[in-house]
């Protein structure tokens, strides 16, 4: 049976100059009413645990959340998913210092801006600041990631850094680490902790 990784699967298929046939059947099928456009997987994991959190099905809700592979890709995904193709509702979630490329995409796919909610570096650095650098360290070492952390600390490159950009850059240092904690710690949010475009992201669709 069809479901959202199989329509999720056809759309990367589809921007990576693929048919786009097979994306527009299961969006009919399966009943897409919005695309939320993602860098990333770690972006992917932390959304799909607020939803879990908050008792949301967004698949039964017709939403999809696909990670680009990237910010350089939201003209592709725009072009193929808004106005211009499947015409879903766009929303999503895009760094500072990207939100121009966002802007330029949205603007030529006819597509309205206010579903994009803008991280000041990435989310990672927007779940740091929420829960703190004591508690992001706590559930380092609850996963047993203490050592590595440790060893990490030593690396001259880190010796005077803060350490909420320390802890950002120790999440990316190993494939599936970012993935990982993005669940981790939306899950570690106190209920008044989400940052703001990620729990903005969340109410708007």
């Amino acid at each position: 049976m069809a479901d959202m990784r199989t329509f999720r699967d056809a759309v990367g298929g589809w921007a990576a100059g693929g048919p786009g046939g097979p994306a527009g059947e299961l969006a009919a099928r399966l009943g897409v009413r919005t695309a939320v456009l993602l860098e990333g997987p770690s972006d992917l994991a932390a959304v799909e645990a607020l939803a879990v959190r908050r008792g949301r099905d967004l698949t039964a809700e017709g939403v999809c959340v696909l990670p680009m592979g990237g910010a350089m890709s939201v003209g592709r995904y725009t072009a193929l998913l808004g106005p211009p193709g499947l015409g879903l509702r766009l929303a999503g979630l895009c760094d500072e210092n990207e939100q121009r490329y966002y802007d330029r995409a949205l603007e030529r796919a006819r597509a309205p801006h206010r579903g994009f909610h803008v991280c000041v570096r990435d989310l990672e650095e927007e779940l740091i600041r929420a829960l703190g650098t004591a508690r992001v360290e706590e559930i380092v070492r609850a996963e047993g990631d203490h050592r590595a952390w440790q060893t990490f600390l030593h690396q001259p490159a880190q010796h005077g850094r803060p350490r909420q950009q320390q802890l950002r850059r120790f999440l990316g240092t190993k494939k599936g680490r970012k993935i990982r904690y993005g669940r981790l710690l939306v899950e570690a949010l106190g209920p008044d902790q989400v940052p703001a475009p990620l729990d903005d992201l969340l109410a708007s669709l």
